[in-house]
């Protein structure tokens, strides 16, 4: 079987399933890893799937799920990170919130910190913590993406450039090895940037499912970023980055998270 006959053997399996793995892959065809790897990397220059770790995705299967159906995705391990991410927050600070279903948990889990303002372009998120303790709440200006209530283009990040918060809580789509934070609207990414780029300590929030999917967008890397909060473990490779980027990675729900963090 040529090259050819391969990759239309790849897209095939991709039409009836979401994911395929590079070693299934190697077996079913008889050749090595390395010759699954440089068909996958063909395919995606072509834009006909999209590469995540071990394997690849349909293109459909890596665009961003409905916003409801996020919020249900992994939803015990959202709700740890959020306590750990609420936990490194003290009481009369500021913070920034970017959108999604990771912020959104953190923002409910601050709903007994008193003196907080925060900004954020999720109306989802001000909208909830009206209801909380008084709270001074900025909602960042800009185009409205109906789809999920995020507030994102050039006027929210000049928005944002006018303040500078203690603390930045962001979320992320993907998560490469290498360091590499992704994610797919390069109007949302921009809103992150400069949610970083005007805190003094950022933190994001992403778990570990991050590892196994892709987006085309580079939000930042390692060293743009003073601690990570994740459910599980992450990737050696990754940690490596992370140490020497001295960044900080917290696991939620392991019983010493000193273990976790780079010194």
């Amino acid at each position: 079987m040529d090259a050819t006959d391969r990759q239309n053997e790849i897209l095939n399996l991709l039409n009836s399933q979401d994911r395929v793995e590079v070693e299934d892959l190697a077996g079913r065809f008889g050749v090595s890893l390395q010759t699954v790897r440089t068909d996958l990397r063909d395919l995606s220059a072509r834009g006909l799937l999209s590469r995540v770790h071990g394997g690849a995705v349909r293109i459909a299967s890596a665009a961003n799920r409905g916003y409801a159906e996020r919020r249900s995705l992994n939803a015990a391990g959202k709700r740890e990170m959020a306590v750990l991410a609420a936990e490194l927050i003290p009481e009369n600070c500021s913070l920034a919130l970017n959108i999604g279903t990771s912020t959104e948990q953190v923002a409910r889990n601050l709903s007994s910190h008193s003196g907080l303002t925060i900004l954020s372009n999720n109306i989802n998120i001000i909208n909830m913590m009206m209801t909380e303790n008084p709270k001074d709440l900025i909602l960042v200006g800009g185009s409205i993406r109906q789809s999920d209530g995020a507030i994102v283009g050039e006027e929210a990040v000049e928005f944002i450039s006018r303040y500078k918060v203690d603390y930045a809580v962001i979320g992320a789509s993907a998560m490469d090895d290498d360091g590499s934070i992704l994610d797919h609207d390069a109007r949302e990414v921009a809103v992150a940037r400069a949610i970083l780029k005007n805190a003094r300590h950022r933190i994001l929030v992403c778990d570990g499912s991050k590892f196994d999917r892709s987006a085309p967008v580079r939000i930042c890397a390692l060293e743009d970023l003073d601690t990570i909060i994740t459910d599980r473990p992450v990737p050696q490779e990754f940690a490596d980055a992370a140490a020497t980027a001295g960044t900080r990675i917290l696991v939620a729900g392991a019983a010493e998270n000193e273990s976790s963090e780079n010194e």
